[in-house]
């Protein structure tokens, strides 16, 4: 395949800027993603292409082991819809849902140079910022026009900038850890990094009620703090650290203090009664189903998108009221979604996407390094609670934040010459 040579000066400006839309889209409203993600996807698809025909060999992307086990988990995926319980329209869209795991590869193929990876994240981080501008912005009273209106009335989103505060707990820690541990990338700008990451987990802690951001944030200043003393005092501060933590949000934060007192009464109150109208009693009752259902089925699962039909039919005739009408419901545990889906192996399959990557990781500068492996125990420790991966906006956050992570990774510790035209701005 030979591109003509006016395509050749514009496709690395063209890819570039697809680059920095998709880093950017994950601090926008879901729209923007979807749109970000089509045209990473088809820009993907081009570069793929021109690769095949040239046989042109990107040795230090296709070295990483999470590469192997995303294409891996994506193809079961596809596999499982010739035997997935669910109706094909359901089962086609889990599909699609559970392929934006290619977002991580993509990125990884189209980030040609270290300059790239860095700008991508730096746009990555940016509109991280202006996100959490945004959400201080309205605490100080400020109208935000591009807020989410619907949510004025509801105390819980009264901060919340769009989607719900579960995501933007989990983004905001999240982006804390990450801005925290690049800061030595830009020296010039190292002080804004530590701003971003202190406004990030206070704002986490102190303003939203998403329980599952207040583990995450817990988990991302455990590992910091675990880094940045001597080795031989790590395994203390990691079992004084939380615990510290914890105690200091749960009588500092009237919102952790609450939530926490009420995930305890919930899970009480399930143990006793039984009853799933609360968000920790359908949690629970969602898991001891899917469970079940994993039970019946351990080898192959139930198939892609087959989770509510699984466990709407072991719930019994109470179903319709626990899990709602329609079949595209998820057990708020990503682990969970995937052994009902795919099995025993499903199961393992996601643990091995976690483990490949944190080992891919551990090859990269400090920085990277560790702004690569919290990123992953974030994921990690949200999937207990929640379908994060699965999920729309939380999950393509994940996937673009790895992606350009990962690209950061091996282009800052390779220097050969890449065989695609660099980007001129």
């Amino acid at each position: 395949m030979i591109l003509s040579p006016s395509l050749m000066r514009i496709f690395p400006n063209i890819r570039l800027l697809v680059i920095c839309f998709a880093a950017f889209s994950v601090s926008l409203p879901m729209a923007w993603i979807s749109l970000a993600k089509v045209l990473l996807f088809v820009t993907g698809m081009f570069f793929l292409t021109f690769q095949l025909f040239n046989s042109n060999k990107d040795k230090p992307a296709s070295s990483l082991w999470s590469n192997y086990t995303v294409l891996m988990s994506v193809m079961l995926f596809a596999a499982s819809l010739s035997w997935s319980a669910a109706a094909p329209d359901i089962a086609l869209l889990a599909f699609v849902k559970h392929s934006k795991l290619l977002e991580v590869l993509i990125l990884i193929g189209l980030i040609r140079s270290e300059r790239e990876a860095r700008l991508g994240v730096f746009i990555f981080l940016l509109g991280q910022a202006l996100f959490l501008a945004s959400s201080w912005a309205m605490v100080a009273g400020w109208h935000i026009p591009w807020a989410s209106s619907a949510w004025e009335t509801v105390p819980q989103y009264k901060y919340v900038v769009y989607s719900t505060y579960l995501d933007q707990s989990i983004l905001f820690a999240t982006s804390a850890a990450i801005a925290w541990h690049l800061r030595p990338l830009w020296p010039r700008l190292r002080h804004l990094g530590i701003l971003l990451a202190v406004m990030a987990a206070t704002n986490t802690l102190f303003l939203l009620d998403g329980r599952t951001g207040y583990t995450v944030t817990l988990t991302m200043i455990t590992m910091a703090v675990v880094w940045a003393i001597p080795k031989k005092l790590r395994l203390l501060a990691a079992l004084l650290v939380p615990l510290m933590i914890l105690m200091v949000a749960y009588f500092g934060s009237n919102k952790v203090s609450q939530r926490l007192t009420s995930m305890v009464s919930e899970s009480q109150n399930y143990a006793q009664q039984g009853s799933s109208e609360s968000s920790s009693g359908f949690r629970l009752n969602a898991w001891k189903r899917s469970l079940e259902a994993i039970a019946a089925n351990p080898v192959t699962g139930h198939g892609v998108g087959s989770w509510t039909v699984t466990i709407k039919r072991l719930e019994g005739p109470s179903a319709q009221k626990v899990f709602g009408e329609g079949n595209a419901s998820n057990p708020h545990q990503e682990y969970l979604l995937w052994g009902v889906e795919l099995g025993v192996l499903g199961v393992l399959l996601l643990l091995a996407i976690f483990a490949a990557a944190a080992q891919d990781a551990m090859s990269f500068v400090p920085p990277v390094m560790r702004a690569t492996l919290s990123l992953l125990a974030a994921a990690a420790v949200a999937c207990l609670f929640n379908s994060t991966l699965y999920d729309a906006l939380v999950g393509d956050y994940f996937c673009v934040a790895l992606g350009l992570l990962m690209a950061l990774g091996i282009q800052t510790n390779s220097g050969h010459r890449n065989p695609m035209p660099r980007a001129t701005a």
